[in-house]
């Protein structure tokens, strides 16, 4: 009785032993699979606005208005034949003609309602917003836009902050190597991390590659199953970094939706396409090399 009793403690304890172990296994995998997560979704946000710099610069200068003044003279006819005439050339983007009764209500709101009453007649003259395509908004396609306009004869002046265009064009410039650089930078961070992360892993099994290289198991068969496993959490790692980049945009879309507009589609799904396979090219190449590194270890190195 006495050795039956021995025999279900043994067997009690053997089933916690391997209770707590698969435990561990499993915390182990869930906290990498989180902080590779992590580290992908922080990649994703930054390769976002980097795929998306030009979009995001192409919106506001889009947003920029050349106003066209016209003469004194010029009949709300003449300047709407012309406003249509503008609106087919190949640079423009959006014409908005600009009656005299819209311009006075736009001044009214700037400077309020009593500025005409310095005044023995209304002095605001007919006038079109015209935006040009993003291309287009260059300190010398500039130039050439205004003296192509002003050399209509009911048109007096051109007006526009060429200042601001400036600021976008050089800032954006910038922004777009900042964002390469930093780029960068985070994917070097990430191979780092998640290189460690998965080292960490493979080398808490280290004894079992020992058990399989005695046994005589090759190189290559040792490393197939940790490669799958790797393949497996780099392509569920990216996955949940996807997940979490899609309810971002979300968010986006619903409090900035403007914003949301100027992305592109194919941008975007490109990033989310990406990060899943980075996930997965990180993590089957750290442990390629980490399975590699561990078959060559000596028997009286494994343990340190």
């Amino acid at each position: 009785m006495t050795e039956l009793y021995i025999f279900e403690d043994w067997n009690i304890m053997k089933k916690r032993e391997k209770g707590i172990i698969l435990r561990r296994l499993i915390q182990s995998y869930i906290s990498s699979v989180i902080s590779i997560s992590l580290v992908l979704f922080i990649v994703g946000i930054i390769g976002i606005l980097a795929v998306n710099a030009k979009s995001v610069s192409d919106y506001f200068k889009e947003n920029i208005k050349l106003s066209v003044i016209f003469d004194k003279s010029t009949s709300d006819e003449s300047a709407k034949q012309y406003a249509d005439k503008l609106a087919l050339v190949e640079y423009v983007r959006k014409v908005e003609f600009i009656s005299q009764e819209k311009g006075t209500k736009e001044m009214e709101e700037i400077l309020g309602s009593e500025f005409l009453n310095t005044f023995d007649f209304n002095p605001i003259p007919l006038s079109v917003d015209v935006f040009l395509k993003a291309d287009y908004l260059k300190s010398d396609s500039l130039k050439l836009v205004e003296s192509q306009i002003m050399g209509e004869p009911i048109v007096k002046e051109v007006v526009y902050q060429k200042s601001l265009v400036d600021l976008i064009n050089n800032n954006m410039k910038r922004v777009s190597l900042i964002l390469a650089i930093l780029l960068g930078l985070l994917l070097f961070i990430s191979f780092v991390l998640i290189n460690n992360t998965v080292r960490l892993n493979v080398f808490a099994k280290r004894f079992t590659i020992k058990t399989m290289k005695l046994v005589g198991a090759k190189r290559a068969f040792i490393r197939k199953p940790f490669i799958r496993g790797a393949a497996l959490q780099g392509f569920v790692s990216g996955m949940i970094s996807s997940a979490f980049l899609v309810l971002l945009l979300y968010f986006v879309k619903t409090d900035l939706n403007e914003l949301y507009a100027i992305l592109d589609y194919r941008l975007l799904l490109a990033v989310l396409v990406a990060v899943v396979v980075l996930g997965i090219i990180i993590c089957v190449v750290s442990t390629f090399f980490v399975v590699n590194k561990l078959v060559a270890v000596s028997s009286d190195k494994i343990y340190y």
